[in-house]
Order: C-alpha cells, then structure tokens, then sequence
C-alpha cells in the first residue's frame, strides 16, 4: 500500500473505518488464536513436562504481540498519535499493503485448503456396513491420499507464503536439497518404509480394518499410510510398525476365515455316537448364525488326536472375515452343554500316584 493509498484510507468515514477496525480485530483474533494453538500443539509433542511452560510463555508471548500490533493499527487509523505506537500503526499498514494482505490471503487459502481435504475425504468414505474387501481396500485408499493432500498443501503454502515475504524460495530449496543429500544415508529406512507402503497398497495385502499379524503382534488394522501401519491389540495397546519392517504378514480377516475347534471327550465314550452330537450341534449353530458363514457347511473332521486323557474332535466353520472367533465361543458353549445334557464326559488331566510297599527287613 503506497502512500495514496495510506492517505485514501486515514481520510475514509468513519463508519468505513469502524468496518476496517471491526474486521482487524477478528483478524487479530484468529492469527493470535491460530499462533498461540500450534504452541500448544508442539508443548504436547515434547517427552518433558518440564518444557511445557516454555511453549505457554511463547503462546502468551504471541497474543500479546498479536494484541500490540492491534493497538497500534487502530491507533494509526483513527490518528491516535500515541508514540511509539502510532509509527508501529503506519509501519504495519504499508506493510500490509505491500506484502500483508497476500500473505494473509495465502494462509487462509491454505487453511482452506487443508478442511477442504478432510470435507472431500468425508465423502469419499465408506459407511459402516458388513466387513467386506472392497470397504477396507476403499477405507485405507482414502486415508492414505488425505495425508499425502494435507503434507502437499501444507508444504505449497509454505513455500508460497515465504516466497511472499521475499525469501528465496530457490535458494532454500536448493539448501533443502544439499541437506537432503547430505542425510541422505540416514533416510534410507524412509524411503524403504515408503515403497514398501507403496507396494502393500498396490497389491492389496491388508487395509484399515483388517486383522493382521506382524511378527509376534497382532491386533486391527487402526490407521495406515505410506510410512507406517498402526495396529490396536485386544488389550487396547496400540503398535507404531514402519512398513519397512514388515517382511511378513499374515492376515485374518482376508475375504474369508475360518475357525478350528478341537473337542475332547473320554476315552469310555462311544465315539460314532460323539461324532453324531458333534455334528447335529454344529449345523444347529450353522442355521442360527447363518449370518456368520458363508455358504459353506461345518465340516467334522473326526478324530483329530488320540491324547494322553481326551479323545480329541475336531471342527471347522467357514465365517465371514472376523467372525471366526464368535462363531469358536459359541460352539464351545453350546457343545458343552450339550454334552452335559447327553451325559457325555469331557475329561480333564489326571494323575495317578503310587506309593510303593516300604521295604521289610526279617530279624533273623
């Protein structure tokens, strides 16, 4: 803003520069609110509490300033001559009209630009229905591409806004390139972590909602990106595991499942008669939790193992994804009372000890 237009301004109405006043301080309220938030955010980011008052004196610090830079604009537009903020006022205006207004401008169109990702990936989602392969593989698509928009628009207004503010963007990323190279050995776990992600998605190994096996960890499938896949176990913990680490998976909930079942009974059973209870249960079960399997009919396999106590029964259930565990606890439920009711024993460990005859010495 050049001095006409300085002049234009201070020589406005003043119902004119009421609206401008009204609209600076909403202005100074979200850049201060906006400043004092992304300290907060760091302060949590920190291990040591200890730091924390160090990022609230900053986020103090920037609304006090925010407040100073207000003050002294409204003193400069309605001729206030209040020193020194009467020249910080007239500083800031022309430097808002030179530089201010477009860097204003870039940040809340970058704003704008990060809610507008989460409103189209909002759309983009699948509402909660059956477990099914198209679901997850959609799921985790979206969630990946709405990180990956966020990192871009992000760095875009970053760029862009410094390049407002007349730093040399080409010289910074020329920096950012030397340095890149630089780290370059140090960021090889990255990239790998990267393509691997790359890969899992192409080929649709597992998604978010998927329940899957790292290593020696299991549990759901949380969130997912190109760097890292976060998985939550039975017992709520959640697991962080680069994708780079992850050189063998197997999944639980892939299109179909299935759920073994082993019962023992005693060995005095009559084992055909068993088989019949076994059997007559589990299509029982089969016609109440139809919704459960697919199409595919309980299979008794029969004698599965002679045991040192238990004639051991084996059965499978062919379930939709993540039902096999239900459908398990069910059958044990219902088997058991079942067998109770047909008189049949299921026989737990027992241990047998003798003691030996003490020996007998004759007097002679």
């Amino acid at each position: 803003m050049d001095g006409w237009d300085l002049a234009k301004l201070i020589s406005a109405s003043l119902g004119i520069k009421a609206l401008i006043a009204l609209a600076a301080i909403l202005i100074a309220y979200q850049i201060a609110r906006s400043g004092a938030r992304f300290f907060h955010w760091i302060a949590r980011l920190t291990e040591d509490p200890r730091d924390d008052a160090f990022w609230r004196s900053l986020a103090r610090a920037w609304w006090l300033l925010a407040l100073v830079a207000l003050v002294s604009f409204l003193f400069r537009l309605f001729e206030l001559r209040v020193e020194p903020l009467y020249t910080w006022g007239e500083l800031l205006i022309r430097w808002i009209g030179s530089r201010g207004l477009s860097f204003v401008l870039i940040l809340i169109l970058t704003y704008a630009a990060y809610r507008m990702v989460d409103v189209l990936a909002s759309r983009f989602r699948v509402s909660q229905g059956p477990f099914e392969r198209k679901r997850v593989r959609k799921e985790t698509l979206v969630n990946v591409v709405q990180s990956t928009l966020k990192g871009l628009v992000i760095t875009i207004g970053a760029i862009t806004a410094l390049a407002n503010l007349g730093v040399n963007v080409g010289a910074l990323l020329a920096g950012a390139g030397i340095a890149g190279l630089a780290v370059s050995f140090a960021a090889q776990n990255l990239v790998r972590d990267l393509i691997n992600g790359f890969f899992i998605l192409l080929e649709d190994q597992y998604g978010v909602g998927d329940i899957i096996k790292v290593g020696n960890t299991a549990g759901g499938v949380e969130r997912m990106n190109l760097r890292l896949t976060v998985l939550r176990d039975l017992e709520g913990k959640v697991h962080f595991i680069p994708n780079g680490q992850i050189n063998q998976v197997t999944v639980m909930s892939r299109d179909w499942s299935r759920a073994l079942v082993d019962v023992g009974v005693a060995y005095k059973e009559d084992i055909d008669r068993v088989l019949e209870v076994v059997r007559d249960e589990a299509e029982k079960l089969f016609a109440d939790w139809r919704d459960k399997f697919t199409n595919e009919h309980p299979q008794v396999l029969g004698v599965n193992e002679l045991g040192d106590s238990a004639v051991v029964i084996r059965v499978l259930f062919t379930t939709k994804p993540k039902e096999q565990w239900d459908v398990a606890r069910e059958f044990y439920r219902r088997i058991k009372k079942r067998f109770d009711a047909e008189g049949i024993e299921i026989p737990f460990p027992q241990r047998t000890v003798w003691f030996p005859e003490p020996l007998r010495i004759e007097k002679a």
